[in-house]
């Protein structure tokens, strides 16, 4: 909770004067049952109406500023709680934006999506509960006690006995629940990832017929959820009861001994009344104690998740100082690669190994292999999503490491191998890399990426809503506006990710012919499985199980590269042409 308190520094009058409001209304509510003890010894015993009807107004004033009191409380504590929340929320967020990638593998997006939400309103809910009660109800359990003490101390005994034991009750449920808590949190992380998986994948899941299996699986970690958070609900449950008997044993106790002080003439009948009006405030205060640090418990382990997601060290560390002055040339960028290996983090062995190339600017690269031979790996080192373990990658001559990454990555357009579009319309998902770009070269864009003719059928053109994930659109569609947004922000290197995969193969050789007259000149990586879709690049990479099998035009290839060759027949029909 340390890590996150500085986000309630610029709310200080609040979380003064939420306690210190609920201090007053306790110390008013203090003072009833000396008013009722008055009522009693002196307007009832003496028949004194007037008196009666005078302490019943004072009563009654009690109550009203204490109602103020309290609603004055509540909006400080409210303000200062909901105010924390969103402060530590897009703190939260930041951080995670400044993750790596290879973090964000690590963590998951199931978990960090818990701790964004469920974990936040938590300590939202017990930052609240802290500002209003913390202070208020031991004020006022000891504050009753030593009320009690002052009207009759060997009576007031009980309760110096009762409180010890309460507080053994409640202490001793908080220190066994807080971890398991933790453990309810790291449950429900099972369960949304679980759920996220399944409304992701629901097309593929229903397309195999997997429902039953699916809704298993669910019920499955649903369940396991559901017995830890009885079986910590059934402990937390027992400390109601548990105060309510000590607090009732302790109320027979007191109305017993009250008896006999008042036989023996020692204090009044309105003051063993006072007494017992304390205990109750006792009671009561107690219980919501106890209700507190449960919350509290929750909130406290809750906290500790989101500050260990703050606390993660990016290790991709953004070190680069200046710009370098190739940055400056509107030319396409070089690209070497010496002796580059990745290994990705808790991998048993390396994803990329000793690679080594060059690539000149304007120059066009396809890089072709397997499935899992490290094609993606390559291109994401590009743009410095991951660091190489070994070797050194160089961008327009200069270290990637010292390029800034901000000024790196504004000098490339990346298209992953999974569409993805946001929430919104056209314009604003083709503008996410160009900022305020013109309809003009928005259009460009467009019709270089082969989607001009369907976003122009659209009735509302650029303005056209784009569902999430671009879910009314079909992969293709997606696949071709992704490219347009790269294309929209004239980028000096491009990579194409198997971005091409949805289209047919007219549609991709327009799109490789409209790319390579591109007027600015770009550097350009074609990821692709398709033997036709880079046999045109001016030069080839071969990729085997993570090693380079070779590296060429598609002529040289064919004579001298064994692994190319097998995946250009595969793709041949029988006929000698091209599937």
């Amino acid at each position: 909770m340390k890590r996150l308190l500085p986000y309630l520094t610029p709310y200080k009058k609040e979380c003064v004067l939420g306690p210190l409001f609920k201090l007053l209304e306790a110390s008013f509510e203090l003072l009833v049952p000396l008013v009722m003890a008055a009522v009693i010894d002196t307007g009832i015993k003496n028949r004194d109406q007037a008196y009666v009807v005078q302490m019943c107004l004072v009563l009654v004033g009690l109550g009203v500023i204490g109602l103020a009191c309290s609603i004055t409380a509540q909006y400080f504590a409210a303000k200062a709680s909901v105010g924390f929340a969103a402060k530590v929320r897009s703190a939260l967020f930041g951080c995670i934006q400044k993750l790596g990638f290879a973090e964000l593998d690590k963590e998951g997006a199931p978990t960090l999506i818990t701790r964004m939400t469920s974990d936040i309103n938590q300590v939202q809910n017990g930052m609240n509960l802290t500002l209003r009660l913390l202070l208020r109800s031991p004020f006022v359990v000891f504050g009753a006690m030593l009320m009690a003490f002052a009207i009759d101390w060997k009576a007031a005994l009980i309760f110096a006995i009762a409180i010890p034991l309460l507080a053994v009750v409640v202490f001793g449920v908080m220190l066994w629940t807080m971890p398991r808590y933790k453990q309810v949190q790291a449950g429900l992380d099972k369960v949304l990832g679980k759920t996220r998986e399944n409304l992701t994948g629901v097309r593929v899941v229903r397309a195999f017929g997997r429902e039953e299996e699916e809704t298993a699986a669910f019920e499955k970690e649903n369940d396991a959820l559901t017995r830890l958070q009885v079986f910590v609900g059934r402990v937390s449950g027992l400390m109601n009861p548990v105060t309510y008997v000590l607090i009732n044993l302790a109320t027979l106790v007191l109305v017993w001994a009250g008896a006999l002080r008042v036989d023996e003439g020692a204090i009044t009948q309105g003051q063993v009344v006072a007494l017992l009006n304390y205990m109750g405030q006792i009671l009561v205060e107690l219980v919501k104690l106890a209700n507190l640090i449960i919350n509290i418990t929750k909130a406290l382990a809750c906290a500790s998740r989101v500050a260990d997601v703050m606390d993660i060290q990016p290790t991709l560390e953004d070190t680069g100082k200046t710009i370098p002055s190739s940055a400056a040339n509107p030319a396409g960028l070089s690209v070497d690669f010496q002796d580059v290996s990745l290994t990705y983090q808790g991998a048993g062995a390396e994803s990329l190994s000793h690679i080594t190339f060059s690539v000149s600017p304007g120059e066009t690269v396809g890089i072709i292999g397997g499935t899992g031979s490290g094609k993606t790996s390559l291109v994401n080192l590009i743009p410095r999503f991951y660091d190489c373990t070994q070797g050194e990658v160089r961008i327009g001559g200069v270290p990637i490491a010292q390029w800034p990454l901000q000024s790196l990555r504004q000098q490339i357009g990346v298209v992953p191998q999974r569409a993805q579009l946001f929430t919104g319309t056209i314009r604003e998902n083709l503008q996410w890399g160009s900022g305020p770009a013109t309809d003009e070269e928005l259009w460009q864009a467009l019709e270089a990426a082969q989607a001009k003719d369907f976003v122009q059928q659209k009735p509302k053109k650029l303005d056209e809503p784009v569902a999430q994930g671009g879910r009314n659109f079909s992969g293709g569609q997606r696949q071709r506006l992704t490219i347009a947004r790269a294309l929209a922000r004239k980028p000096r290197l491009l990579i194409l990710d198997d971005s091409a995969s949805a289209l047919d193969f007219a549609t991709d050789a327009r799109l490789r012919s409209a790319i390579k007259n591109l007027p600015w000149g770009q550097t350009v990586f074609i990821v692709s499985q398709r033997a036709s879709s880079i046999r045109h690049a001016d030069k080839i990479l071969v990729l085997d199980d993570g090693l380079p099998a070779g590296i060429g035009t598609h002529e040289e290839l064919l004579k001298g590269c064994e692994v190319y060759r097998e995946i250009c027949q595969s793709q041949m029909e029988k006929g000698g042409q091209e599937a």
